[in-house]
This record gives structure tokens, sequence and C-alpha cells, in this order.
């Protein structure tokens, strides 16, 4: 008799026959189908933490590396361990790097994707492109410790190069090629050899330069050349425009300790064929005669510059009335000058109840072209304050103030902010080329250049064959009437001294008092005047022919008195050399 279950019930009979084979199989399939549902779901949910980064070593790695490319210091030093941000700052972390890159020449890294981890490292190709050595494809192996919360690089000071041990520093042994040569316009050589010497002597001297230790300013332009510092780079003149391409390439080894890493020879660089044209530029030296100042020539058309002497572009002062050129400019596009504008004879001008005189005190007006011609401060100091500083300034600027000349070494010609000047008697000084204007011959050989290209100024060049670079920065129409004044000033004004024969000369003299321009001056006890050449700047802008200009020439003489007397002659001496050139 069978025993009764706990419950008192039989146990039902053995399932047997078709039906219930038939209802195990459905029950197995149902086994498998609940499995494979958890397998495919298991799948799914590994294809999302594949899809996120499945080892967090790996990407901590990937966003070491990929700061890195960016220069981003601070998220690097984010993926190192606590102990190791403690032990090295931000700002000492990133100096490290930036160190590194100066020695091994680094301009631009390319890291690969980080490889999967093993023995606790994470490998990652990477390509670093530098200036000396070329492309360094060693990989980089990263010492990646995970956390709870994701991985940290264990970081040392070898991490700063791919291929540098523990323990080992990254140094860089320099071979400096031989320095090329720069030419003359003709070829004729203007510095060559170890001794940067020429046949022409102090002429080629005075344009090509000097040779020397760096200043500090260029540090971080040698540094990324690969120049090693106290080498002898270019430091004045065309050595100094001309710097990178005479250098070279610098070559040598690439070491970790003493072991190389990297080698290179040195290349030497290509000599420069200059805009310099060896007459001319002896021309401008002897018009010079020693006298303390700075002759600028150049080609209006292009840009080319023919001659710099003396501190052409070196030393801005203030430039007087050869400024009329551009407060002229001014009053015409603003409506305040007209040609058909009469203007008082009288010897000064009044504004703010101070009187700004004419030249000793000389009595100046009548039509505007006279006016101009005659250069009076009794008239373009009116002019400039009824124009105003913003107009003022900003023709200035158009005219090239307060921007950079374009080359190396050369100074800004600068005037103040319009909101910087002041009152009517400063506009009116600053208009007459006084005040804080300052400037150079250079910029003032661009500025005539311009007037005679009907408006069109080219940017200066020192290299034969540029493409010239010009734009518009006055109307034809108004540069047409400034150049029919400009030819006044040598035909009937205060330029005649740089008339030549048969050749039409344009352009316009300028005398800055080096004191007060105001007549408050203190007076001489036996009431006799001063005349101190010594305390006058004398200027002379030029172009010639007028119409059609070949050369453009800008010359100051400092504590030279006029420029009509002292100026304008040197400038006719450029002139002609230029103009049989």
């Amino acid at each position: 008799m069978t025993a009764p279950t706990r419950t008192g019930r039989r146990p039902p009979a053995a399932a047997s026959g078709p039906s219930a084979r038939r209802r195990r199989r459905q029950a197995g399939w149902l086994r498998l189908g609940l499995l494979g549902a958890a397998a495919t779901g298991a799948f799914v949910a590994g294809l999302v933490v594949g899809a996120s980064g499945e080892d967090p070593r790996r990407e901590t790695a990937q966003r070491f590396v990929d700061a890195w490319a960016r220069g981003d210091y601070t998220q690097m030093h984010a993926q190192l361990r606590a102990e190791d941000q403690e032990a090295i700052s931000v700002q000492d972390f990133a100096a490290t790097y930036r160190e590194a890159a100066g020695v091994s020449t680094l301009e631009r890294i390319v890291p690969g994707r980080a490889e999967d981890p093993a023995g606790g490292r994470v490998v990652v190709p990477m390509r670093m492109d530098t200036r000396v050595f070329g492309a360094l494809t060693t990989p980089l192996t990263l010492p990646v410790e995970e956390t709870d919360t994701g991985a940290e690089i264990a970081w040392s000071a070898n991490l700063v190069q791919p291929g540098l041990r523990p323990g080992e520093k990254l140094r860089r042994r320099t071979r400096i090629p031989a320095r090329a040569a720069i030419q003359a316009r003709d070829g004729t050589p203007l510095a060559e050899g170890e001794a940067r010497l020429s046949e022409l002597g102090a002429l080629a001297s005075e344009i090509a330069g000097r040779v020397g230790p760096a200043p500090p300013e260029r540090a971080a332009e040698l540094e990324r050349r690969g120049v090693p510092a106290g080498a002898p780079v270019g430091v004045t003149g065309l050595e100094r425009e001309f710097d990178e391409q005479l250098a070279g390439t610098p070559g040598g080894k690439l070491l970790a300790g003493d072991r190389v890493l990297a080698e290179a020879a040195p290349e030497k660089g290509s000599a420069v064929r200059t805009t310099i044209d060896p007459e001319v530029q002896r021309a401008a030296v002897e018009a010079l005669a020693g006298r303390f100042g700075g002759i600028a020539v150049m080609r209006p058309r292009d840009g080319e510059v023919l001659a710099l002497a003396g501190i052409a572009y070196s030393a801005p002062q203030p430039p007087g009335s050869v400024f009329k050129i551009i407060t002229l400019t001014a009053g015409l596009e603003a409506g305040v000058a007209k040609p058909s504008n009469e203007y008082p004879v009288e010897t000064a001008a009044v504004l703010e109840g101070v009187e700004l005189e004419n030249a000793n005190g000389e009595s100046c007006g009548g039509s505007l072209e006279t006016a101009f011609a005659h250069s009076c401060n009794s008239v373009f100091a009116p002019m400039g304050a009824e124009v105003g500083a913003q107009k003022l300034v900003a023709t200035a600027e158009r005219f090239g103030f307060n921007a950079d000349p374009g080359l190396a070494g050369a100074m800004r010609s600068t005037i103040p902010g319009a909101a910087e000047i002041g009152d009517d008697l400063a506009v009116g000084s600053t208009a007459i080329g006084q005040g804080k204007v300052l400037a150079t011959p250079l910029e003032f050989a661009k500025i005539a250049g311009a007037i005679g290209e009907r408006g069109v100024m080219a940017q200066p060049t020192l290299r034969k064959g540029d493409d010239p670079a010009t734009k518009r920065v006055v109307p034809e129409d108004i540069a047409r009437t400034v150049n029919r004044y400009m030819r006044a000033v040598v035909t009937d004004g205060t330029g005649v001294a740089a008339q030549i024969p048969d050749v039409k000369v344009a352009g316009k003299t300028g005398t800055a008092e080096l004191r007060d321009t105001t007549n408050e001056d203190p007076v001489p006890e036996d009431g006799a005047p001063v005349d101190d050449t010594t305390d006058t700047n004398a200027w002379f802008a030029a172009y010639a022919p007028a119409g059609k200009p070949r050369v453009a020439v800008a010359v100051m003489l400092v504590g030279q008195g006029a420029g009509g007397e002292t100026a304008a002659p040197a400038a006719r001496i450029v002139l002609e050399a230029a103009l049989k050139r």
C-alpha cells in the first residue's frame, strides 16, 4: 500500500505516452529560449560597455596623449596619481614638458590609438614632428594603474619624451651650418663667409647689419628653430630681416643620457637676393654725410626698398610738417579743406588761447595750395582741429601709423589714439607733426610713394622679386590733388632745393621742433632772436617723376635745422642716383 504524502494526497502517476513526451519537449524549448535570451542580453550589455571604453587604463592613457597634442598640460596633470600630482605642481609639470619640447625642437604631436594594457603598461603609438630631427615615431609606454573609480598614470620625468628611460635626461648636441650670403639686387655680395665681409666694405655693412648674441626677447623664436642659446644670429639690418633663411637648419644629436635617440646633419641656408641697389645705397650714405639721421628709398609701385641708411627705420622722431600730407588728405576727405579755399595771411594760429607760430614767425596764407607749399602752421593747425582727432588719427592709421612696418627690427610710426590726444591745441599740434607723433623715414617714403601712385600704397619689402602687396589708402581724386600740391612745394615752396633739371619732383618739407611749438618759450634777456638749428629735425619726403614715380625717398636729419635747407638737398642727391638706375 502506498504511504500518503504530508498533504494526505497521493502523488500523481508518472506521465507516459505521446502527450507527455510533447509536453517535455515544449518545456525543453522554453528553457533553451530563456537561456538564449539571457545570452543575447549579456552580449548587448557587452557592446554597451565596449562602446564606452572597456578598459579605463586605455582611456586614461588616450586622454593623456590627446591632451599633450593640444598642449593642455592641466588635463595631462589631471590623469596622474594623487601622489604624483602632489609631488609636482601643474606649473612645474608644464615647464618640464615645455623644456623638453625646446630640446627636441618639437613642432607637433600626432598620437595614435592607445593599445590594450599589458603588464600594467599601455603603449601609445606617437609621431613627434621636430624642426631639427624630422618625425620621431618611438611609441610612448605609460605605466597606468587601475583604481576603484578608473585609472591613473604613475608619472616619472622620463615620460616627457618617448624612448627616454627612467633616470635619463633629454639633451641635444647641436651643430650650426655656415651662414649663407646676403646679395644686393645685382648679385653683389653684401655679407658672406664667417667674417660677413663684402668687397663694398663699409657701404655694405651699413645695410647688411651685424651678427651677434640674440637679445632675450627672441629666445622663444630661436628655441623653436633649434638654435642654442649663445649661438650667433642676425641682430640688425638684413642679417636680422633674413636671419632664418641665412642661418639654415641646425643639426646634431638628440640624446637620452648618452644614448642617441635621433641624429640629423645641419642644412646650410640659401643666399638671399635683396632689393638693395649698391649705387643708391652709396648715394644715401653719402647724402647722410655722417650726420645722425636716416634715409629710406623705395619703389612706389612694388615696395622694393632700394636703400636704408642710418636710422631709416629704427628710431622714430617727431616728423614736423611732412605730416601735413596726412592732414591735407584728411581735410580734403572731410570737406574741411577745398582747393578753392583762401586763408588769411598770418604769423600764427590761436587754439585754446595759445598761439602756434609759423616757422620763424613768417607771415603765411593764401590759397590752400600756397599754404601747403609754404607749410603754414597757421592754416594746418586749425585745419587739424576742425577735422578732429578721430578722423585725423584714422587717416594716419590708413597710411600705416600704429601698424607693424613689416620688416624685422623696424619700429612703428605712432600717433596717440583720438581719446588720448586732448583739446584743440593738442589736435592742432598733432596736425603739424608735433605733439606726440613719431615717425621713421621708411614710413614717409611709403606715404610719399602712395600719393605718387594715386593713393595706392605698397608694403615695403627687402626681398627681390617678392609679389607686391598693395592697397588703396586714399581716393584717387584726393591723391591727385595732394600730388599737385606736393609739386608746388618743389617748384615754388619750401622744397625748391630738391629740384632736378628735366625731372618733375614732388615733395614735402618738415621742420620738427624739439621744444614747445608755441610762442611761450622764454625770450633771451638781450632780446635777440635765437637761431638754434640743433633744436629741430629736418625732414623731406618726395617722389619722382611726379605723375609716374619710379622712386620715393624720405630724409630725416636730427638737429640739422630746416627741412628745406638740409633735408631737401640730401634727398635730391639720392633721387638723382636712383633715377639713373
